[in-house]
């Protein structure tokens, strides 16, 4: 094992350099970005020591990870590993406007003219802060990733009958907005229910006419579920669906609840796990296993080859906020044990 140090303050002034870039509405200094300025600081750090690697690393920045203005989330490392086809990730519409994503890669020019995935990728390392409060809690710098829990991303469709909010008697109304507000409490319990482990989540709701004096005659919401166990997500599924169809029976409405997106739990390799708990031994840095509460690219990479992940934490467990941070020493770190961990991989390496 190779205790291999890069520049820590070259890798914070990178990711202050992309402090202004968020991967989502309210924006995130770290999210993603670590990530990738990681991966830079790494070949950095090798090329400064003259460090000669027997097979190339690459650097790669997915497109659309987080799925925010075109879902689904992680699109681009999806296409490449397969799981969608080109036309399909090109055609994500825009949450709002309906632009696609092909149609905006042509307007900023970054419709390129490789082809995607192909390619034989030996091995997948990605390193990211955790998202989450659990290794500040516990006073470790570093999460060795495991894996990957499963996510179950739904769109909820309430119908009942726009009226006029003042002639319209209270027990003759259809008011999609006190049905949609009883399933998302709904939602609530079952995740709830299926604690320490679940999540359940509403984020996104639309209220037809969302008039001040009219009685709401369509909602639309989503809803995501995640649990590092397969049928405990079939479970969640079949509480959400029963709900929402008694909800709606009990006061007149029509809905309809349709699974957007899905994919299972997903155990990343046991060699690149270990070869990153190893590499974190090996520097002295605390560490415990961890499951990824939040969906990444290596998720989809690991499909395709070897995969592993590190953690690092963030300050508080925030993240999809503007208060986002994470502490220059815990990102060192993890940096560190990344590239110990692609070295330690592809132990065939050699200086000139």
């Amino acid at each position: 094992m190779r205790n291999l140090r890069i520049d820590g303050e070259r890798l914070w002034a990178s990711l202050m350099d992309l402090a202004r870039i968020g991967a989502t509405p309210k924006g995130c200094k770290f999210d993603g970005a670590f990530g990738v300025m990681a991966a830079l600081e790494v070949v950095r750090t090798l090329n400064d020591l003259g460090w000669e690697t027997a097979a190339p690393i690459e650097i790669v920045a997915w497109t659309n990870e987080e799925g925010s203005r075109f879902s689904p989330a992680m699109v681009g490392s999806g296409v490449f590993a397969g799981v969608f086809d080109l036309a399909y990730g090109l055609g994500r519409p825009d949450n709002t406007s309906g632009v696609t994503l092909g149609a905006e890669f042509e307007r900023i020019g970054f419709a390129g003219p490789e082809p995607v995935g192909g390619r034989a990728v030996a091995a997948y390392f990605e390193a990211h802060i955790e998202q989450g409060p659990i290794l500040e809690a516990a006073g470790k710098p570093i999460g060795v990733v495991t894996g990957a829990q499963g996510q179950r991303w739904y769109e909820v469709t309430v119908t009942g009958q726009e009226a006029h909010a003042g002639p319209t008697p209270m027990p003759r109304r259809r008011d999609a907005l006190v049905g949609a507000s009883r399933m998302i409490e709904a939602v609530n319990r079952i995740g709830h229910a299926h604690a320490p482990n679940a999540c359940a989540t509403v984020g996104f709701v639309q209220v037809s006419p969302n008039s001040r004096n009219s009685i709401p005659g369509r909602v639309f919401f989503t809803v995501e579920f995640r649990h590092p166990e397969d049928a405990v997500l079939t479970e969640m599924d079949r509480a959400l669906r029963q709900a929402c169809a008694e909800i709606a029976a009990a006061i007149g409405l029509e809905v309809e609840v349709s699974e957007f997106w899905y994919f299972p739990p997903t155990p990343f390799d046991p060699d690149l796990v270990a070869a990153v708990r190893d590499a974190a031994e090996a520097q002295g840095y605390p560490h415990q296993d961890i499951i990824s509460g939040a969906g990444h690219d290596a998720v989809y990479m690991a499909r395709v080859a070897p995969t592993a992940m590190i953690f690092v934490p963030c300050v508080g467990g925030i993240s999809h906020n503007e208060i986002e941070d994470a502490k220059p020493e815990d990102l060192t770190a993890g940096c560190n044990v990344l590239l110990n961990a692609v070295l330690d991989l592809g132990s065939a390496c050699r200086r000139p």
